[in-house]
């Protein structure tokens, strides 16, 4: 049986109300860091924590390598609100509460949500460590029912229908692309296929996902995408590839999501580099 909930207004504004207590600058820039790739909020100035559990209705992330928490902030001279991790539906929460916090950041004033995530390697030219700039998507789950947008609609936020002909924002994708070229980045570009976790795939199940176009796979990341351009955010997520998938497995080999945590040694100082770009860059408007 699927979890639904449905949240108010005025449950958002209460987890607003308790941020701004923190805080009360106003962030530009939303930043979801996924499994293994919260240390970049260190490089924040003037950081104000506030863990998750202060937050009213926020969920609360029970996976190793998500630390639960907010940081606010300064990086590469945007105003920032960082997720040092996130929660997922596979730990049991309704993805309406999974995004919660993207509604959230609307009401404080994020105009740009840049999402981050470990994801397994369908591409055969794909190895760990290496980057992948998402251009679209292929949401499985939302194909089959699992879609946050499910139940009442507030129409201050968005259209029942919105459209995600372009989920990607293609200014920011081409920020990403040229930070990437100038600081000799390895930045793939490619299909993010998600599937609802927590077990791994089987090696049937990876050729059927190579299948039907998908670069890489992972547990989350299009709930919030989904969210957030139902409420008008300009959305860039990048995925760093924690390992290969296997498609034709050998005696012996198995995937852990120990790998996935050690991969993001790799990945990070890639990462990490790229966002700063991409903030340093941000035009002061976007074009409509």
């Amino acid at each position: 049986m699927l979890t639904f909930e449905s949240f108010s207004r005025d449950q958002y504004e209460e987890a607003v109300v308790a941020i701004r207590r923190c805080s009360a600058e106003t962030p530009r820039v939303g930043l979801v860091l996924g499994s293994g790739l919260g240390s970049l909020a260190a490089e924040i100035e003037n950081p104000c924590v506030l863990p998750y559990s202060e937050i009213p209705h926020f969920p609360r992330s029970t996976v190793e390598g998500h630390d639960g928490q907010l940081v606010l902030g300064t990086l590469a001279r945007q105003p920032v609100l960082v997720m040092q991790g996130r929660a997922h539906f596979y730990e049991g929460h309704s993805l309406q509460r999974v995004t919660f916090p993207i509604r959230v950041m609307k009401m404080l004033g994020v105009e740009v949500l840049v999402l981050t995530n470990a994801a397994g390697g369908l591409n055969a030219q794909y190895r760990t460590g290496d980057l992948m700039l998402i251009v679209d998507h292929i949401n499985l789950p939302g194909m089959v029912g699992v879609n946050p947008l499910i139940g009442p609609n507030d129409e201050s936020f968005g259209s029942r229908f919105p459209d995600m002909t372009i989920a990607y924002d293609p200014e920011l994708r081409d920020i990403a692309r040229e930070i990437a070229q100038r600081e000799g980045i390895p930045l793939h570009e490619g299909v993010y296929i998600m599937l609802t976790g927590p077990t791994f795939e089987t090696p049937a199940e990876i050729r059927f996902l190579r299948g039907i176009g998908g670069d890489g796979v992972g547990m989350s990341t299009l709930p919030e995408v989904v969210v957030a351009r139902h409420c008008g955010l300009r959305v860039l997520a990048i995925s760093g590839i924690t390992n290969v998938t296997i498609s034709t497995p050998a005696p012996g080999q198995v995937v852990k999501h120990e790998h996935v945590l050690e991969a993001g040694k790799i990945i990070t100082p890639r990462m990490a580099p790229l966002i700063r770009g991409v903030l340093q860059h941000l035009p002061g408007r976007f074009h409509d």
